[in-house]
């Protein structure tokens, strides 16, 4: 949990362009955009059984209540800020193992499938009746599928899902998304950014995002105890800025959460977090001196 603190105090003492807010707190309707009511009730209220919490992996608490609807806020005003000036960023996030009915490996809510639902329904209030619905990308590089966040849009054809994630990695029983890439124990900064060049070139031949969301997970790193593969920092600042720079060549709006990392030096995993910011700056930049 550290981490989340090191990266703001980072960010505000070496990246003063990053402009930093509080995070709303995502409301019982927002979340029921992509979760069962009973299931979000089932959390606010702490009615959910033992073994609910158990594959949450976290102790209920009004604490764990308030901070999981806040980083689902976090992501959905991060959403409307980059349709409007084309990046912004959660601090924290990625919450993609939570499916629409339980939550998963540390994933309460799912804060990806809640701003995507409630960007399409913004939209669509915007729109004109009939309009189709904002398609969304959700570009998923955390070391681990998300397969909460392919479940919830299993049979949402104006979502995309993209997944690069270790195969041998949990989930071991992954929910099939739109584009999944399993990759090998050890898979390093070559072989990776191979897939994720092919990846991106197959997603943009079959569908036409208006927005992404980006989980841009620390956890590919090498060293990193739960991640299994290889890259260096040079590899995924390389990752970044293929996926900032695809998005930025067709004037997408960008949205990304930090997603998963948990190196065995903490330093590890908040550099690579830093880094990315990096890389957000520079197109938020090139964002503004559009306008």
């Amino acid at each position: 949990m550290a981490k989340y603190r090191l990266l703001r105090d980072r960010l505000r003492n070496e990246l003063a362009d990053v402009v930093l807010a509080e995070a709303p707190a995502a409301t019982d309707g927002e979340l029921a955009l992509a979760h069962s009511p009973a299931y979000v009730q089932a959390i606010v209220t702490g009615a959910a059984d033992a073994g609910q919490m158990r594959e949450i992996g976290f102790p209920w608490s009004p604490a764990m209540v308030e901070r999981s609807r806040r980083s689902v806020g976090a992501t959905v005003a991060a959403a409307r800020i980059a349709l409007q000036q084309g990046v912004a960023a959660n601090l924290a996030g990625g919450t993609h193992h939570a499916k629409a009915d339980r939550g998963s490996g540390f994933c309460v809510f799912n804060d990806v499938a809640v701003a995507a639902r409630l960007m399409q329904a913004e939209c669509a209030r915007r729109s004109a009746p009939g309009s189709p619905p904002l398609p969304v990308a959700v570009i998923d590089l955390d070391v681990h599928q998300g397969n909460g966040t392919a479940h919830i849009f299993r049979e949402d054809p104006s979502v995309f899902t993209l997944s690069l994630h270790g195969e041998r990695n949990f989930p071991f029983r992954k929910e099939p998304g739109d584009l999944d890439v399993d990759l090998p124990d050890g898979c390093t900064d070559h072989d990776y950014l191979l897939a994720l060049d092919q990846a991106l070139e197959e997603m943009g031949r079959r569908f036409k995002p208006a927005l992404i969301l980006y989980l841009a997970g620390a956890d590919p790193l090498q060293g990193d105890r739960l991640g299994r593969l290889a890259l260096s920092h040079a590899g995924l600042l390389a990752r970044d800025e293929r996926v900032f720079a695809w998005a930025w060549e067709r004037q997408i709006p960008l949205a990304f959460c930090m997603a998963g990392g948990y190196g065995l030096q903490i330093g590890d995993t908040v550099q690579a977090q830093v880094n990315t910011f990096r890389v957000a700056l520079g197109y938020a930049a090139r964002w503004r001196s559009r306008s």
